[in-house]
């Protein structure tokens, strides 16, 4: 059940709007639900859930991910599916304020025991199941009883800020690296046993693991997905996957559906996932990195331009803006405390605020690809992210910091070539070490606050306060104990 790009990120605003990132209310991307729309979903559902039948499908799942990354799902058996989609299916909004361990806070907008939405599935990605036998998926959008867009939605927020770029004649191409650790099935509480431990990037790891990584790549792709490759990471039963780019609203739903994937895929062979930060503290955690590259037509803006490598004006000013932003957007797209033990100098992760061509110890690594390959690969990388970050906001926030920074036509800083930690201390500016850190910069931010909307803005910061009060005082250990099956 393969999906375009247009059908994943609908199509563009008609105009721009007074903000530069759209409406939280009335855009096109965003109108409310109609009596007109409610059949059409109906009809289209109706021929989707025989097909399914057909298929062996009994369950539909509709999952969302709530502002502690955390994936929360409803779901329906498929001969409901033409009703959910025309009316949706009931949840309540104090989602929006969980804590990682499913703990309750609360906000000035959204919060408290009274109200409901209405999750109406995208039947664009609804998908069968390989590796659940009996199920189907579809990310769902989250609507107020009346139709109108929940402000709290992050799959929404997502989409708007994918059609303010698309106002600018600009198209962004987007994925996330998804890494993960496996272990062998045991108490919670137990520390991880790892079923391999074959060498860092090692054939040992993938030889011990062969079958299942195998049935992984079968599973993919019997969901349409176009695995770019497949390879053992650097930490202790640590995997990493890449999938082909495609629009950021449609990379972010990929992100929710392949970890899902692993997941299942691994209990059918007794291995436990992770994609917790740091699985184990003082090892290399689970990054989130997110590739993204502008294109305007067939030209993509990354290359054949007058500036450093080949950049464009206007693909230097995104990245610009996203690169000054970058301290305030840890706080979506490093979001737990147990982030900033994944988050140190000389892993790779990218803890400096500084760019480099193909330097993977900068926040920004530009990367123009190999000579001949054509536009496609010439992309950036964004690396000081993790897997806890929920990737509706975290690519929402990137594109709302890219199109200020268009706007304020920046200019990139001069580039770090080398290590910056080996460079005198102060020179190069160091991200935020702490979540608290990170919060005290987002609380700053008139681009995320205003992008976001105070509802959405407001239930995240509730729920980081939360969770640095959850933790405070824990240990590295117990941090990474109390995060690492969460995620």
């Amino acid at each position: 059940m393969g999906t375009t790009m247009a059908e994943q990120d609908g199509s563009p605003l008609e105009s721009p709007d007074a903000s530069p990132f759209g409406s939280s209310f009335g855009s096109p991307a965003d109108e409310p639900l109609g009596a007109e729309l409610r059949g059409e979903r109906a009809a289209r559902a109706r021929i989707a859930a025989a097909r399914l039948a057909a298929e062996g499908v009994e369950g539909v799942i509709l999952s969302w991910v709530d502002n502690a990354g955390l994936t929360r799902v409803k779901t329906v058996p498929v001969r409901r599916l033409e009703h959910a989609a025309a009316w949706g299916v009931g949840a309540a909004p104090c989602f929006d304020v969980f804590l990682v361990d499913d703990s309750v806070t609360t906000s000035r907008h959204i919060g408290g025991p009274a109200g409901d939405l209405r999750l109406i599935p995208d039947l664009h990605r609804l998908t069968r199941l390989s590796a659940q036998p009996g199920w189907a998926w579809a990310p769902a959008d989250r609507y107020a009883q009346d139709g109108s867009v929940h402000p709290g939605c992050q799959r929404r927020f997502a989409r708007r800020l994918t059609g303010a770029v698309s106002a600018r004649g600009i198209e962004l191409r987007a994925g996330i690296e998804i890494e993960w650790v496996v272990a062998l099935a045991g108490a919670p509480g137990e520390p991880p046993c790892y079923p391999t431990f074959g060498p860092a990037y090692g054939l040992h790891r993938l030889v011990d693991l062969s079958d299942y990584l195998r049935d992984l790549l079968h599973a993919l792709d019997e969901q349409g997905l176009s695995v770019l490759q497949l390879h053992p990471e650097y930490a202790p039963g640590q995997f990493e996957v890449s999938l082909a780019p495609e629009g950021p609203l449609g990379a972010a739903d990929t992100t929710v559906l392949v970890r899902q994937t692993i997941r299942a895929v691994g209990v059918r062979h007794g291995l436990r996932t992770s994609y917790a930060p740091a699985v184990e503290p003082g090892t290399v955690g689970n990054g989130g990195h997110l590739h993204l590259s502008l294109w305007r037509g067939e030209h993509n803006l990354g290359q054949g331009g007058p500036g450093r490598y080949g950049l464009t004006g206007e693909a230097e000013s995104f990245l610009a803006g996203v690169l000054a932003e970058l301290p305030a957007l840890l706080a979506l797209g490093a979001p737990s405390p147990a982030s900033y033990l994944r988050l140190v100098p000389q892993q790779w992760a990218g803890a400096y605020q500084c760019w480099g061509l193909e330097n993977r110890e900068a926040a920004l690594r530009l990367i123009p690809g190999p000579p001949g390959e054509g536009p496609a690969g010439a992309n950036a990388e964004l690396k000081c992210f993790d897997a806890a970050a929920n990737p509706y906001l975290l690519v929402g926030s990137v594109l709302a910091a890219g199109l200020a920074g268009l706007d304020a036509r920046r200019s990139l800083p001069a580039e770090v070539p080398g290590d910056p930690a080996a460079l005198p201390e102060g020179e190069i500016p160091r991200l935020p070490s702490s979540l608290a850190q990170a919060l005290a910069e987002y609380r700053t931010s008139g681009i995320l606050r205003e992008a976001l909307g105070d509802p959405l803005y407001e239930a995240v910061l509730a729920v980081r306060l939360g969770e640095l009060a959850l933790f405070d005082g824990c240990s590295p250990e117990e941090l990474a104990a109390a995060t690492r099956w969460r995620y």
